[in-house]
Parts: structure tokens; C-alpha cells; sequence
């Protein structure tokens, strides 16, 4: 016993003298490791369906994987909805994110109350990127009192998504380059059938979400304002009659021309699920939808621009990487949205599909153009980019909106008249108006 336990304590030895030949370059290489200061750690927090998260995996990935002082950790919110919500508790708790997406009417209440870095400097100093690289109508957006508070990361328009196989069934051509509201109407009413003859109507020639943001291009595609200022508004002006004009067209599309779900059929299965399903032949929306649209293989798509009536107008939709005041290391967190919104980065996130680069050179690249993929048109979302108007940007903007959606969906649906409709707008959103702070000082 005694030979044996000598021979095991020899092997111990000689086990432990290999071992520390083995261990040493590992014991120098975890010294080396410990003299190095620890990454900083940047959040960012975004909102989308999974082909877009999967792209912003990437695009974290493409930036950590360069950086040697700073790491990035992704958050990923699928509900547009609960986004916001966690923005604005976790703005308030003096919690938020380093970085985040934030729309440009949604960014307004946050800058108001100074929880928002502005950037214009950052960007004034950066050899990557500069404010001449961006389509002016996106920046523009996230001016707030002479400064540049986020960098827009897309630039899109709502355009007109339809079912080439309803079209070529109905022996109806595709919409050109440019139709008129007349045309548009006509083709929605001939695309609005009974295909199975039992006295109801089971393929819509259109779906469009009953809402001001939905409404305001139609109102200045007739010469016609939504607010009183577009700087400095202090209320809205769809009581006015071009304005007026626009609103009964756009109810009109119900209740005259039945070309849309009723209130009832809408809540049964939403439009943008019948197109989906090839019932709905025509469905208004921006970029945002071609992730989940590229998925149909039941039927060939592709956009069209929208319907003109006495001058062109287009609606600006456009989100941007914003910094929270409260962030410790703001150098660190401008690297990221920096290297987020140069070619490499916005390249990245246009394979998603979701967007359109807010970089003109990314834009007029394959990398968004790419005719390998669905839309086939995609040149439409550039064309009018010129002609892209925007909504106020003020800090109550939102409540605007919300309580403005309630009386145009009443009217929409035939509740009441467009003209009660306007006035009730009017009168239920002055008090937002009376004290929203806007983009430029009072």
C-alpha cells in the first residue's frame, strides 16, 4: 500500500509539473487579459417583426466584433405598441436605453423634456458620415429648435401594395408612375367583387387604415393644410373646405363606394391580414410591411405610388437612432449610431427589406434597389421624395392624432358626417395644442 501511494503522490508530482508547463502561457495570457480596462457596455433597444431583429443582430454583431472599448446589447421589442410604453416608463424612471429608435412624431415629448442628446455636433465632427448624405426631408424631420436631435436611419412614403394576380384576373393593367384619385377609386371598385356569388362581398379592391395619418397626403394632394402652421401649429384645419374636400373622398370610400371592410368585417380580420390572404386586392402602407410581405407565395405583388389629384404629396415616414441624455458614456453610444448610419450599417439593416436607407448612396444602391427581390418597383419609394410632407413636430403631436383617429374612423365608417367629424377633431385637440412645445420657441 505504502509503494502504491508513493507511486500515486510520484504521479500527482509529475502530473502537477506537466500541468504547470501546460497552464503557464494560459496564466500569462489571463494577466495580459486583466491589464485590459473592461469594454463599455452600450444598450440599445429597437422595435420590429423578426426579419428586422435579425438584421439589427447583425448589425450589433458587425460592430462588436470591431470594437475593442465598446460592446453593444441588444434589446429587442416585437410590439410597436409596448415599444413605446417602455420608452416612455423607462424615460421616466431616468432609466432609458443609451440608444434607441424613435419615429419623428413620436421623438417631440422627449426632446421637450430634455431627455434626448442632440447629435448635430457629434455629426459635424465625424469622418464617416455628414449631414449631406442623408435625403434632407428625413433630417429635417428630427430638427428640434435649430438643433439635430437623432440620425435618421430611413426615409419612406406611403405607397400602394397590390395583388398582380386580382389585377391580371379583374383584366385590369397595373397602376402607372402616375394615376389620379378618379382612377384609383374606379379601379378599387372594379377590384371589390362577390367571387362567390352569395350576395356578399368576399374580395375587397382596397384596405387603408381610417386615420389622420393616413388621410393628410389626400388633403394636400388637394392644395389643402391639416394644421394652421406646419412650424408653429395651434390647431388643425380640416374644417376648411379643400381640406373638408379630402376628408369626405377619403370616407367616401366606404360609404359610397364600399371598396373597404366595414367596421365589423375590419375587426374580424384586419386588411393588411386580407391582403396577406389575397382578398384584398389593394393596401395602403410604407416600407415597413415588405419583410412579412416577401413571405407570400401564394400570389405576386409589387407598389405602386399613390393616387394624385391637383399636385403631388407623399407622407414622410421616418425613424431615427436617438441618445439618452442620461448616458454615461455618450462617445461611446455616438460610435455605434455613428458606424449604424454609414454605408456599412445602413446596408445591413436594408437586407432586412423594412427600410429605406436615409443615406442617398445606400438608396440608390443594389443593396436596396436589389431587383432579386420583391417589390420590383422599389425605384417608386425614391421617386417622390421631393414631395414628401410631414406631420407637425410638436411634443403633444401623438394625443393629436389619437383623439383626431377617433372622429375620422366615425366618419369613416358612417357614424357621423366628414364635416362633424372635422369639427370635433377641431375642438377635442385645441387643448394639445395650447400646451405642445414645437420644434421651434414659441
Amino acid at each position: 500500500m505504502i509503494n502504491d501511494l508513493r507511486l500515486t503522490i510520484g504521479d500527482w508530482r509529475l502530473t502537477s509539473h506537466a500541468a504547470r508547463i501546460i497552464l503557464l502561457p494560459f496564466l500569462f495570457f489571463l494577466a495580459s487579459c486583466a491589464s485590459q480596462p473592461p469594454k463599455e457596455t452600450i444598450s440599445f433597444m429597437v422595435f420590429g417583426d423578426p426579419a428586422e431583429f435579425n438584421a439589427y443582430q447583425e448589425l450589433v454583431a458587425a460592430f462588436n466584433g470591431r470594437q475593442e472599448a465598446v460592446h453593444v446589447e441588444l434589446t429587442h421589442v416585437p410590439s410597436p405598441q409596448e415599444y413605446r410604453t417602455r420608452l416612455v416608463t423607462e424615460f421616466a424612471a431616468g432609466t432609458p436605453p443609451d440608444v434607441t429608435l424613435m419615429n419623428y412624431r413620436r421623438y417631440a415629448s422627449f426632446a421637450a423634456n430634455d431627455m434626448l442628446t442632440p447629435l448635430g455636433s457629434f455629426l459635424a465632427e465625424s469622418e464617416i458620415i455628414s449631414l449631406e448624405d442623408f435625403y434632407p426631408a428625413a433630417t429635417d424631420a428630427f430638427m428640434w429648435q435649430g438643433e439635430l436631435m437623432c440620425i435618421p436611419q430611413n426615409i419612406s412614403s406611403l405607397v400602394v401594395y397590390y395583388n398582380a394576380d386580382l389585377f391580371d384576373a379583374a383584366g385590369l393593367p397595373y397602376p402607372g408612375d402616375r394615376w389620379t384619385w378618379a382612377e384609383f377609386v374606379q379601379t378599387a371598385v372594379s377590384l371589390t367583387q362577390d367571387t362567390d356569388n352569395d350576395g356578399t362581398i368576399d374580395q375587397y379592391g382596397l384596405g387603408i387604415e381610417p386615420s389622420l395619418f393616413r388621410l393628410a397626403p389626400f388633403v394636400w394632394q388637394n392644395n389643402a393644410p391639416i394644421v394652421d402652421d406646419d412650424v408653429n401649429p395651434t390647431r388643425l384645419t380640416l374644417t376648411r373646405p379643400p381640406s373638408l374636400e379630402a376628408l369626405q373622398w377619403f370616407t367616401d370610400l366606404h360609404n359610397v363606394h364600399g371598396v373597404v371592410p366595414g367596421r365589423v368585417e375590419e375587426a374580424s380580420q384586419d386588411s393588411e391580414s386580407r391582403f396577406l390572404a389575397g382578398t384584398t386586392a389593394m393596401y395602403l402602407n410604407s416600407r415597413r410591411g415588405v419583410p412579412t410581405y416577401r413571405e407570400i407565395d401564394t400570389f405576386t405583388w409589387d407598389v405602386a405610388p399613390l393616387p394624385n389629384y391637383k399636385t403631388s404629396a407623399g407622407i414622410l415616414h421616418s425613424d431615427a437612432y436617438c441618445l439618452s441624455e442620461t448616458t454615461a458614456n455618450k462617445e461611446a453610444s455616438w460610435q455605434f449610431i455613428e458606424f449604424a448610419n454609414s454605408v456599412e450599417g445602413q446596408t445591413i439593416i436594408a437586407s432586412s427589406g423594412r427600410t429605406v436607407p436615409s443615406l442617398i448612396a445606400v438608396a440608390e444602391s443594389d443593396a436596396f434597389l436589389d431587383p432579386s427581390q420583391p417589390p420590383a418597383r422599389a425605384q417608386v419609394y425614391l421617386a417622390n421624395t421631393d414631395a414628401l410632407y410631414r406631420v407637425p413636430v410638436i411634443s403633444t403631436w401623438q394625443e393629436i392624432e389619437n383623439v383626431a383617429d377617433e372622429e375620422i374612423e366615425r366618419a369613416f365608417y358612417g357614424d357621423i358626417t366628414a364635416e362633424e367629424a372635422a369639427k370635433l377633431a377641431f375642438w377635442r385637440t385645441e387643448e394639445y395644442f395650447l400646451v405642445g412645445e414645437t420644434a421651434v420657441t414659441r
